[in-house]
């Protein structure tokens, strides 16, 4: 019996333990490449669709509510606008305002490529958030 001998020869069998080391390391590098990438992946603009169930927005006074009526006809709040104009009094709006925030309602006969025409002159407007209001269902 020799001191020092730790081991006999018929110890060294593979480890059959599973080293999730590597493993961890790969998961936190995707998760940090998917939380620094998924902020620029925001590209489109947020919608709901009439008739939906969602839960309700309170609107204040100091929120604008842009309305298209039936007629295409344009609103901002209670004062009528043009599709020509409306960037501008958009402009105009927000230049005293520190939240970009409209919110929209369109009457249901409105032919969807008007609302998106609409859409297009808000966007270019600069405003960074634009809601939908909608009605609930009928049930």
């Amino acid at each position: 019996m020799s001191i020092g001998r730790g081991r006999r020869n018929n110890d060294k069998q593979p480890v059959s333990d599973i080293n999730v080391t590597p493993l961890v390391d790969v998961i936190l590098v995707l998760l940090i490449i998917f939380m620094v990438t998924a902020p620029m992946l925001q590209m489109g603009i947020d919608v709901n669709l009439p008739r939906v169930k969602a839960k309700s927005v309170d609107v204040g006074e100091e929120k604008l509510i842009l309305t298209i009526k039936s007629n295409e006809e344009i609103y901002i709040n209670r004062y009528k606008a043009s599709l020509d104009d409306l960037k501008s009094k958009l402009e105009n709006i927000f230049e005293s305002r520190i939240d970009r925030e409209i919110f929209m309602r369109a009457d249901e006969k409105v032919p969807y490529g008007f609302v998106v025409k609409v859409m297009s002159e808000v966007r270019k407007a600069g405003v960074d958030k634009l809601g939908m209001i909608t009605e609930p269902p009928k049930d």
